[in-house]
């Protein structure tokens, strides 16, 4: 399993709001967080580079649960909700088209996280 805080920047938190938790965790001057990743969109050129595998969206779908079965490993769901531009499975409506990229080595070269 890919480890997703690998390579993400770390931020030092010195707001006063957060006083209270730094204190309880002992760290009575800051409190180092990680940055929120900036993931790339693939460009059109690396769009048409990429096969898909058509998914009409039923009753029990998740993310999670197509990643596992299309990718073997459902910490990929995210690919599968940025390809379609959906961030949850709410946004996803019964009956509905969902877009899974392959090769997965390929999506995740182009889908940078940064």
């Amino acid at each position: 399993m890919a480890n997703r805080n690998l390579d993400r920047k770390i931020a030092t938190n010195l707001s006063e709001t957060y006083r209270q938790l730094r204190k309880s965790r002992g760290r009575e001057y800051s409190l180092e967080q990680y940055r929120s990743p900036t993931i790339n969109y693939p460009t059109s050129e690396e769009f048409q580079d990429l096969e898909y595998i058509r998914h009409t969206w039923k009753t029990g779908d998740r993310y999670f649960k197509l990643a596992h079965e299309y990718y073997g490993d459902s910490t990929y769901w995210w690919v599968i909700a940025l390809f379609n531009k959906k961030p949850t499975e709410n946004h996803v409506k019964m009956g509905s088209t969902v877009y899974i990229p392959q090769p997965l080595d390929r999506v995740l070269l182009y889908c940078s996280v940064q």
